[in-house]
């Protein structure tokens, strides 16, 4: 009997203290639950109608920092969500960075393209998806679904550099006098050195034809002259070559058409290796790069294209903003730039000629670097 009750009291006991753990695992679990449905309320702004993607090609030239970084504060600034991507120079990284964006509800694209014959197919993708796409600085090209471009006008940046070669050696009264001259242009795969390079030839090639000017080493194709991914170690490598060429006897070369900084920076790094001249060429850039700075300070380079890229982020964002809002973005060009199955409606942003006479005042005065960055 005494067995019996012990029995009969154990089993009391052991539903009393079922009965008491079922409520207090109910509270454990109620958090947990509740993290996982706030979980995707966290994520969802990601895919939300104010996202916009900027794909830029590299973080190796300054000027893509620059861009991405002001495209993305102009854009927050703006209230809108940014999806910020660097290429790395490589063109199937670009593409599969454009899918993502596509993907994550982005509802306008800005891109400035690696190569602007290869984002197709990726592109009919943003198409399809109702996605417009503003082409930022560099024309995509062959394909239907751009629907902006932003840049600067790029056939000025050319005849702006071609006009400072043709004054800095007072080519109009030249008379009898000759002057060497070479040429180095960017990347083959962006269409903006078709600008860049036919525009400053619009001004020199009467120069050539006359004889005024003479290229030693016979390199004056943009084919020829054309510098991958727009390289500073590719440009050193080229002109010491044509250094040693052509100039080694003390040959003196009196100018340098180089369509941007990185360009110019490897003509004047072969030229402190192995020039024997002691005047320097007038050499021209684009984009006043911090590293070229000090060089044009020195006189090692005549001048540089200021393009500021604070003027062309504001476009492109009032571009989006217009498109965000259904509205029509702003242009003031729309028969220049053919992209092969059509004119795009564009705005273009004007360069202004850079030198040592008035580089305070377009970069130091207006904020653009401080006078230690570029010391």
């Amino acid at each position: 009997m005494k067995k019996v009750l012990a029995l009969i009291l154990a089993a009391t006991m052991a539903l009393g203290l079922a009965a008491c753990a079922v409520p207090a695992a109910a509270p454990a679990a109620a958090p947990a639950a509740e993290a996982e449905a706030e979980a995707p309320a966290a994520e969802a702004p990601a895919a939300g109608g104010d996202l916009v993607g900027v794909a830029m090609p590299t973080k190796d030239l300054q000027r893509w920092n620059q861009d991405g970084e002001n495209m993305k504060a102009q854009l927050e600034a703006a209230g809108y969500q940014v999806d910020l991507q660097y290429g790395a120079n490589d063109i199937a990284t670009q593409v599969s960075q454009i899918e993502n964006m596509i993907a994550n509800g982005c509802k306008v694209l800005v891109i400035a393209s690696i190569d602007g014959d290869s984002l197709g197919t990726v592109l009919a993708q943003a198409k399809e998806a109702g996605i417009p796409v503003i082409a930022y600085d560099r024309l995509i090209m062959n394909s239907d679904a751009v629907s902006y471009y932003a840049t600067f006008d790029n056939w000025l940046v050319g005849t702006k550099q071609g006009e400072f070669i043709r004054d800095a050696l007072d080519l109009d009264n030249a008379g009898d006098k000759t002057y060497n001259i070479e040429f180095i242009t960017g990347d083959p795969g962006d269409n903006n050195i078709n600008f860049f390079f036919d525009g400053a030839m619009s001004i020199l090639q009467p120069y050539l034809d006359a004889g005024t000017l003479v290229c030693p080493s016979g390199q004056v194709e943009k084919a020829v002259v054309a510098t991958a991914n727009w390289a500073t170690d590719a440009a050193q490598s080229r002109f010491e070559n044509i250094l040693a060429a052509n100039y080694a006897d003390g040959t003196p070369l009196d100018a340098v058409l180089a369509s941007n900084d990185s360009t110019a920076l490897g003509v004047e790094n072969a030229l402190a290796a192995s020039y024997e001249n002691d005047v320097y060429p007038v050499i021209t850039g684009q984009d006043c790069d911090i590293a070229i700075m000090k060089n044009l300070i020195e006189g090692r380079q005549a001048m540089s294209v200021f393009k500021d890229t604070r003027t062309l982020a504001e476009k492109t964002v009032a571009m989006v903003d217009a498109l965000m809002k259904g509205s029509e973005p702003p242009v003031n060009d729309t028969s220049t730039y053919d992209n092969g199955t059509g004119i795009i409606p564009s705005y273009l942003c004007e360069p202004v000629a850079c030198t040592v006479d008035n580089y305070e005042e377009l970069l130091i005065e207006s904020g653009y670097y401080t006078m230690d960055q570029i010391q």
